[in-house]
């Protein structure tokens, strides 16, 4: 890893150090959860609103559209102009509809 000092004695390194919040996205023709990786600072829309082609997804679980698990995986590449809509999902709040659900 390389580290470089300005004049001011800041620091500047070849890592970005991000932030993973858990996400469901919505494509044409699946529904997509995982975690979603947002540089520290930045919100969910200021990743989905850059200029990348794609938006990396970690402990990605692919669904049908109707609900059907269909594939698991590390890593996905999400292609943007497939997204439909994204929304994080709030853990707590999930957990209250599930145990709701018993």
């Amino acid at each position: 890893m390389v580290i470089e000092y300005d004049e001011k004695g800041k620091f500047y390194t070849d890592i970005i150090t991000k932030d993973m919040i858990l996400s469901h996205i919505q494509t044409h023709t699946h529904q997509i959860r995982g975690n979603v990786h947002v540089r520290k600072g930045d919100r969910l829309s200021d990743e989905i609103n850059n200029a990348n082609v794609f938006l990396a997804v970690t402990n990605a679980e692919i669904f049908s559209l109707v609900g059907e698990s269909l594939y698991t995986c590390k890593f996905l590449a999400v292609n943007r102009s497939h997204i439909v809509w994204l929304m994080p999902i709030d853990v707590q709040q999930e957990n209250v509809q599930q145990s709701g659900e018993n």
